[in-house]
């Protein structure tokens, strides 16, 4: 007898091959550039590519490996020893080991005519480690990669097939990931309810339409100034880091380990807005876009003024195509929190003198991930409250 797949179990294996497939996809795009260039000589573009690569494989692993040793030893029985799992992270693959055993967890659960509730708590845990690490590595190596790519094309006046596929492959990887990012959040407060096939492409839309401008305008600001964009970045880092800092971040298990992930914050918040405390996060958002705008505004602006010859098409153009990006972006993030967010359905209203009531929270899990709960708190700051980690649960694992 066939036994019947839980939908919600089968969309997450889903999610994770696709994760784990746009993590290799990304991979090969960027290994065939390094060949590409060593073959016509661009040696210094390959070791960009390189040195990319392997700090961002780095960090990725260490954070891993913080995570893993943090969490307690009886939460992950069925994984191998503490010394196997350490050498797979000091060979670098310990993101895809985590890729794999998430996968395996699913798979395993699909086998199942009831996952028990244990199991899916489980593979939610696990779910959470492995979208965060990739957003991290996407911000990390992806996003600095696409950055060098475009830079290359609009200083070489054309873009070779092999570009082309690193370019695509790298905008969609990106946003999947912020996607995934947001959807496993959701999962750690039982008053949010999981995110739907229309928010969730509205969701990938916006975000892929608010970057890519930013990514193409710091691009092209290092085409004219490839000196000043290492000053420019390193200015801008420190004033993210001194706010991210102000904000007395309490994400990692440790102080040093903090100060890695603040680092880590501070190059994404270069690129994208991400939230690390709680509060009406409004007005930060808006702050930071404003700012970003205005950066990228600045950096095209100065590029444009000091040599716009080589721009494709015109500077006029070309200014036009990314303002009609970034404005879509907008438009739709606007939408998406004004009409597609799950939150605005699960307000208490009056509809012909009747209460609405909100619906039955789900119950509280037996595993709780508390480095996301933390983090989906501060983003969900209105549910904060109501779905607040209860008093019993000290570490992060089994209550």
């Amino acid at each position: 007898m066939p036994l019947s797949v839980h939908p919600q179990v089968a969309l997450d294996v889903v999610i994770g091959l696709v994760s784990t497939l746009s993590f290799l996809l990304d991979l090969v795009a960027d290994l065939w550039a390094v060949v590409q260039y060593v073959l016509v000589g661009r040696y210094l573009w390959a070791a960009l590519v390189v040195v990319l690569l392997g700090q961002a494989s780095v960090l990725l692993q260490l954070f891993s490996w913080l995570w893993l040793t943090a969490d307690p030893t009886e939460l992950h029985q069925l994984q191998p020893s503490r010394r196997f799992l350490a050498l797979l992270h000091l060979l670098q693959l310990g993101y895809l080991y985590r890729c794999l055993h998430g996968m395996r967890q699913g798979l395993s659960m699909c086998c199942q005519e009831v996952p028990s509730e244990c199991d899916l708590a489980y593979a939610d845990f696990l779910s959470l480690d492995i979208s965060m690490l990739r957003l991290f590595e996407s911000f990390l190596e992806a996003t600095p990669q696409l950055t060098l790519v475009l830079a290359i094309v609009l200083q070489s006046g054309n873009a070779e097939y092999y570009q082309w596929f690193g370019i695509s492959s790298s905008f969609l990887g990106i946003s999947w990931a912020l996607l995934d990012y947001h959807r496993s959040l959701r999962t750690c407060l039982p008053s949010k309810p999981r995110l739907g096939w229309c928010s969730s492409a509205v969701y990938f839309l916006w975000n892929l339409l608010l970057l890519g401008p930013r990514i193409c305008a710091i691009a092209t600001f290092s085409v004219v100034f490839p000196y000043c964009l290492a000053l420019h970045f390193l200015s801008l880092w420190l004033v993210l880091l001194y706010w991210v800092w102000l904000q007395d971040t309490k994400f990692m298990p440790n102080s040093n380990g903090e100060w890695l992930y603040r680092v880590t914050v501070a190059l994404i918040l270069y690129f994208s807005w991400f939230n690390v405390s709680g509060g009406r996060t409004r007005g930060r958002a808006t702050i930071h876009l404003g700012f970003i705008l205005s950066d990228s505004v600045l950096l095209v602006t100065t590029s444009w003024v000091t040599d716009s010859t080589w721009l494709p098409g015109g500077v006029l153009l070309w200014a036009a195509l990314g303002g009609a990006c970034f404005s879509l972006g907008l438009v739709l993030r606007m939408i998406y929190y004004l009409r597609l967010h799950p939150s605005c359905s699960w307000e208490p209203d009056f509809v012909d003198g009747t209460l609405r009531l909100l619906p039955p929270e789900r119950p509280p899990k037996l595993i709780y991930n508390r480095r996301a709960t933390r983090l989906a708190q501060n983003f969900f700051a209105k549910l904060k409250t109501q779905a607040a980690l209860p008093q019993a649960v000290q570490l992060n694992g089994v209550l």
